[in-house]
This record gives C-alpha cells, sequence and structure tokens, in this order.
C-alpha cells in the first residue's frame, strides 16, 4: 500500500528540517556539548575558545556556569540523544537506500528525549529571568525539532503491510 501523498510531503519536509539539525547534533554534541561534562584537558584549545566564545556572545549562562541540572542534561544527551542523532543522520542519508525501518522509531525517541530536556532548560530561562531574546532564540528551535522529530516519528511514511497481514495474536485456524 502506497504512503499517501500529504503524508510522503510531510515526511519528505520533515526530513529535510530534521537533516541539518541531525548532522549539527553529530558534530556538536561530542565536540561543544561534551566540555561541559568531561576534563577541558581533553579538547583542543580552539574549541575551548569556540565554547567561550559561544557562551559569551549568546550570554549562556548554562553553558558558562554549569548549573547542576544542566550537567544532567548535558550527560543524557551525551549518552542518549548523541547515539540517536548519528543513527538518524546515517537514516536520512546513506540509510535511505536500504530503506531504515528503525527511523522513526529513532526518531521518536531522539524528539521525546530532546523535548523534555528543552522543556526544563526554557523552563529554566523562562523563571530565572535570565534568558535574553538571544538566548531563546538559541534553544527554542532545538524545542521545535524535538516536536517535528515526535511527529516525524510518529506518521509511518512507508507502510508495505495491510491490515489484513497483522498478526493480532489471535489463533488462526488452519
Amino acid at each position: 500500500m502506497a504512503t499517501p501523498r500529504p503524508i510522503a510531503a510531510f515526511c519528505s519536509a520533515a526530513d529535510a528540517v530534521l537533516t541539518p539539525f541531525f548532522l549539527l547534533i553529530a558534530v556538536a554534541a561530542p565536540l561543544i556539548d561534551a566540555q561541559t561534562v568531561l576534563p577541558g584537558r581533553l579538547f583542543p584549545r580552539f574549541l575551548s575558545d569556540l565554547k567561550s566564545w559561544y557562551a559569551d556572545i549568546n550570554g549562556d549562562y548554562l553553558m558558562r556556569d554549569r548549573p547542576g541540572f544542566f550537567v544532567g542534561l548535558v550527560w543524557l544527551e551525551i549518552a542518549v540523544q548523541w547515539p540517536l542523532a548519528v543513527a538518524n543522520a546515517y537514516a536520512v542519508t546513506v540509510g535511505r537506500r536500504r530503506r531504515c525501518r528503525w527511523y522513526p522509531t529513532t526518531c521518536l525517541l531522539y524528539g521525546a528525549s530532546t523535548a523534555s530536556g528543552m522543556a526544563a532548560i526554557v523552563g529554566e530561562l523562562v523563571m530565572s529571568g535570565r534568558g535574553t531574546k538571544e538566548l531563546m532564540m538559541v534553544y527554542l528551535p532545538f524545542m521545535f525539532v524535538s516536536v517535528l522529530a515526535v511527529l516525524r516519528g510518529l506518521v509511518s511514511c512507508s507502510c508495505s503491510c495491510s491490515s489484513s497481514s497483522i498478526d493480532d495474536g489471535s489463533p488462526k485456524e488452519d
């Protein structure tokens, strides 16, 4: 059964938006964000300078001050979200030819995990009064992308099964 055109169009558009973010996270998480939780001596000076420049230019007090909840979220990003972003980047670039059937699942997992973390971060920015417009503009796109990833994970864009071929667990007559 072919995928209806509006759903296929949504999947294509969602993938076009998600792919650059997955590629960004695949690179930025281990090189920039990991500096929040790992010893500085593990990173070249230019990466440390880049992180400091980013924090200064955007007023990102979370990256600069490293409050405990933020450190925990960065560990979540490194342990869960980063591998999912790498898998998703693979699925939408190289794996497209192989029809990675697991891609919707990893999108859903990535989106739910990222949305949870972004809710905590945006809540902190708003409630503390320390979140500038510039800093909100850094974090809000990740909230949007996480919701889009959840929606992409919930929408099946290539269903090859019909309702009659689904095993409902009931005994079959021979």
